[in-house]
């Protein structure tokens, strides 16, 4: 990830001039955390929350599949038990 402002706004970078260059390389331990911090929370701000229906309607698909998968496997496991034991018997 670019240590530079920029790169958090979307914005194609310019090119870095060389005290540019080696302000970023002088950046010590806790101007590294600082900065993953602002990126981090840039990041944040561009996240597009869903409205209520959407995520009503996301829910109700997520149940559904989950629903589906657990009838799906809890055939497949009845099935296999009555097949052991009718060859296990």
């Amino acid at each position: 990830m670019s240590e530079s402002a920029s790169a958090t706004s979307g914005r194609p970078e310019r090119a870095r001039s060389a005290s540019e260059e080696k302000d970023v390389k002088k950046r010590g331990f806790f101007g590294r955390i600082v900065l993953f911090f602002r990126q981090v929370i840039a990041e944040l701000k561009k996240v597009v929350r869903p409205t209520r229906s959407e995520l009503m309607t996301y829910f109700v698909v997520v149940l559904a599949f989950v629903l589906a998968i657990g009838v799906i496997v809890g055939l497949l496991d009845l099935g296999f038990g009555q097949l052991v034991l009718w060859v296990f018997g």
